[in-house]
């Protein structure tokens, strides 16, 4: 999988790297919202147009405000992408200096609503809440500290694929046609809901 990861305590993206790479993982490490932005939108660029954006350096902004100049990159020259993401996964770090994590989700999922995002968060609740109220949808969330395994199953989808064993689904089939996490979960519920209305 490709992972971006953007968190500001170093020796924690460190380790985050480490477990995942040691899975086999590819992972993009920044240490700030800003940074993390502009990772995104170059692997964008290049998967979509085969180049990598010209470097450009880009003016510091304030905590919790977005340049307009990089919404309005997002929102033009990326709308038209709407399933393809070029990280299978984006976790962020909550609290960053900057832009912070709720920011920085807002802005790619502005960009590609199908983006998975994991939050890494010691305020689960408030998280929650303002994902909700601002991202009008709900992502992921892991609460700080947490063990590393806890990070490899929750990108790895160890709980959805243990749920599909109960329901007698052949797992290693369903990982060999490499699904994306949003396929993996529609196909969980799907077959919860055929489950339920089963009668025996």
């Amino acid at each position: 999988m490709q992972v971006l990861i953007a968190e500001d305590d170093l020796d924690i993206a460190t380790l985050y790297k480490k477990a995942l790479e040691k899975r086999k993982h590819d992972v993009v490490i920044t240490s700030n919202g800003e940074d993390c932005l502009k990772k995104y939108l170059d692997a964008l660029h290049h998967m979509t147009f085969g180049v990598s954006l010209p470097t450009l350096s880009m003016p510091r902004m304030p905590a919790t405000r977005m340049d307009p100049a990089l919404s309005s990159t997002g929102s033009s020259a990326f709308r038209s992408v709407n399933k393809s993401a070029p990280f299978d996964v984006v976790i962020l770090d909550y609290s960053m200096p900057s832009i912070n994590g709720m920011d920085v989700a807002k802005e790619i999922l502005a960009i590609n609503s199908h983006q998975r995002v994991i939050f890494a968060s010691a305020y689960v609740k408030e998280t929650l809440e303002h994902s909700i109220k601002q991202l009008k949808q709900v992502v992921e969330l892991i609460q700080k500290p947490f063990e590393l395994s806890k990070l490899v199953d929750t990108i790895e989808d160890k709980e959805v694929y243990e749920d599909l064993r109960t329901l007698n689904i052949d797992v290693d089939l369903v990982k060999a046609a490499n699904p994306t996490h949003e396929q993996i979960i529609d196909l969980l519920e799907r077959l919860k809901r055929i489950q339920k209305y089963r009668t025996f």
